[in-house]
């Protein structure tokens, strides 16, 4: 399959990332990676990956984008004319006009998700492009089989298969954005985009510092019934409730994200409910909400304190965390 342009990219929509419980185990956190610095087009780099040493010994000339998270630092890092071909769904509300005029010119090997948000794609397909790297390992297609045509494998950290090894914080951003400029031998572009995206956070830190005591939850509901999920404290969805002054009422939590009932969420009643969502779900998930037998007794919907995003603007770790948290402040304000 050979598809380009964003009306295209949109034909099929993602359920993905939270809609079936044999997907939530494979979005488990794991610790980040993270390498000394290097010098810029300093090789052999090494990096480790889910617990997996990655030896780079020149610069990646020829990627394959198995996943959406790593674009924005891509982008960010002026590299992405080495994407050679994508898979997936990029949904066009996450960038810019500019970058999703890069990404339409990108040959698109599948957009074709199943049901759970699990993207249907051969290891033949992605190694018949002759990659050095690949970012993202869907079902079917693994390291060892990459690595034996000559391709390392990156894996956004959430994906590793150990579990957390640690609260995720905008440092697990960082971090990552750090380890893919010395991947791609671009540490001046990575500490620049750092320094932006650290004086973002901060801007709206420095806003919230002295706001009133205000509660939320992250939620991710399913679209036509099923499963209510919501973010515990090793999840994006915390530092970025943190930074915009609420406390998470799932704080307490220690897993990613889990299934949560009504009458927890009820009990816990948040001032205000953030809910992620794919493509055209986003205009039916407060809906969804407001479906569930007692809701109306939640004092964010009452309040009409009601945000709904995409998913990528909160999970998992990326440059459009810092968007999502921006976009939360500009709806809720700073409390004072």
């Amino acid at each position: 399959m050979s598809l380009t342009g964003k009306g295209k990219r949109m034909q099929r929509r993602t359920i993905a990332l939270l809609t079936a419980p044999v997907l939530l185990t494979s979005l488990a956190a794991c610790g980040s990676t993270g390498t000394d610095s290097e010098a810029d087009g300093a090789y052999p780099v090494t990096v480790e990956n889910c617990g997996t040493d990655v030896v780079f010994e020149q610069q990646p000339e020829r990627v394959v984008l198995l996943e959406t998270a790593p674009v924005t630092i891509l982008d960010g890092l002026g590299v992405m004319d080495s994407v050679v071909s994508l898979a997936g769904v990029f949904d066009p509300a996450y960038y810019s006009d500019d970058l999703n005029a890069k990404i339409d010119e990108i040959p698109t090997l599948s957009d074709d998700i199943d049901a759970s948000g699990h993207l249907m794609l051969s290891q033949e397909v992605v190694i018949a492009e002759q990659p050095d790297l690949v970012l993202g390992l869907p079902d079917g297609v693994t390291r060892e089989g990459l690595d034996s045509a000559g391709a390392n494998t990156i894996i956004q950290d959430i994906y590793c298969p150990e579990g957390p090894e640690e609260v995720t914080t905008f440092d697990t951003l960082y971090g990552q954005v750090d380890e893919y400029g010395q991947i791609f031998g671009k540490q001046t572009e990575a500490d620049e985009l750092n320094a932006s995206l650290k004086e973002r956070v901060k801007k709206v830190t420095d806003q919230t510092a002295d706001g009133p005591e205000r509660t939320a939850a992250v939620l991710y509901p399913t679209v036509g019934g099923g499963p209510l999920y919501t973010y515990g404290n090793t999840s994006m969805a915390q530092p970025q409730l943190d930074a915009a002054g609420f406390t998470n009422v799932f704080e307490g939590q220690d897993e990613r994200v889990f299934e949560v009932s009504i009458e927890e969420l009820i009990d816990r009643d948040p001032d205000v409910l953030i809910l992620l969502g794919q493509g055209e779900d986003l205009d039916e998930l407060e809906a969804e909400v407001e479906r569930l037998p007692g809701s109306d007794s939640l004092t964010a919907l009452e309040d009409g304190n009601v945000l709904a995003q995409q998913f990528n603007f909160t999970e998992p770790p990326s440059p459009l965390a810092v968007d999502g948290l921006e976009r939360i402040v500009d709806e809720f304000g700073t409390g004072e």
